[in-house]
């Protein structure tokens, strides 16, 4: 199979060159300053092993009027702010032999938050889910620096609305000849929401920086607890994640220096111009609302970041007392 690797930030990033490495077809999807060092010096991945520069074909879109040959499959790891913007630029996107991506590609959603695999279901045909446990940053052009270790990641997959197939499989083993951990799960949504409960903290990482006060964070959680359950819908424990993970994937320093932030983190920290707090903690405020359960810690995340976001206030700048006022 031929990958596409449609943002090829921290996660994208880390899974193409792995992919490469272990001489699978590979082709990264990028923007802006990080394109040009795609192009120009190809994609440094640091790790706790050592560094590796990749010099994978990068394009910014579909090539027009040239079609994708039958066996790509499209990774998406752009955030989930970016999805529709993402899904809407492939579906249309010619195959060999006739039909378009949408009809007859996978699409394999390697994304924090839920909202983006009913997005992609009203596009595409074939949707696959990934749990993704990557810890990895990308703050500057062609470079990723990815902590995981003695694995890089963990990636359970499955297919979406449930199940898993023969495609989910196959990714699952190019994904193990990677480096990977890459489980198959019938029920890999319930592991998408155990993320989902355990990613309402980037959000205040992001605002407050690692010094985030242990009652507000358990607040955001119960409240992700509250309205998972009045909505009736399963997920992964704590607990039970721990339990999978192990001593798998474990977080190691790189050139000596620990991982900087979380995803939202690094959103902020490179003054990306948006952040994806509306798809985590406005999850949670969209179920609560739904189900009759009030989230405040939640709605309170979602406006900080935007506000961080409008004003331009730094990673782990946002004054403590104005969030505690927000939340109330």
């Amino acid at each position: 199979m031929r990958y596409v690797i449609i943002g090829a930030g921290a996660v994208g990033g880390t899974i193409g060159v792995r992919l490469g490495e272990a001489d699978r077809d590979v082709t990264l999807v990028a923007r802006g300053a990080h394109l040009d060092a795609l192009r120009e010096r190809g994609l440094t991945l640091r790790t706790p092993d050592g560094t590796v520069t990749s010099r994978l074909p990068a394009v910014a879109g579909p090539e027009e009027g040239r079609p994708l040959p039958a066996d790509t499959v499209l990774v998406l790891t752009v955030k989930s702010q970016d999805t529709g913007a993402a899904l809407a630029t492939w579906v249309d996107t010619p195959v060999e032999g006739g039909g378009t991506a949408g009809e007859r590609l996978p699409v394999v959603l390697a994304q924090n938050g839920v909202a983006n695999e009913p997005a992609a279901l009203r596009l595409f045909a074939r949707v696959h889910p990934v749990c993704v446990w990557l810890p990895a940053t990308h703050l500057e052009p062609g470079v990723v620096v990815a902590n995981g270790h003695p694995h890089p990641g963990m990636l359970h997959l499955g297919r979406y609305p449930s199940g898993a197939d023969d495609t989910s499989r196959a990714v699952a083993a190019d994904l193990t000849a990677a480096g990977f951990v890459a489980p198959v799960r019938d029920d890999v949504m319930r592991w998408k929401y155990g993320k989902l409960l355990g990613n309402l903290g980037n959000g205040l990482q992001a605002l407050l920086g690692p010094d985030v006060p242990e009652s507000l964070a358990a607040r955001v959680r119960a409240e992700g607890e509250e309205a998972l359950a009045a909505a009736g819908i399963p997920h992964t424990t704590r607990e039970e994640e721990a339990a999978e993970r192990g001593e798998l994937v474990q977080h190691r320093p790189v050139d000596g220096e620990e991982r900087a932030g979380g995803s939202t983190w690094q959103s902020l920290a490179r003054g990306a111009g948006s952040a994806e707090a509306d798809h985590l903690n406005g999850e949670i405020v969209l179920l609560g609302r739904l189900h009759g359960v009030p989230t405040p810690a939640n709605e309170a995340v979602q406006a900080a970041v935007r506000r961080a976001v409008r004003e331009r206030i730094p990673a782990g700048g946002f004054p403590l007392a104005e969030l505690e006022k927000l939340v109330g």
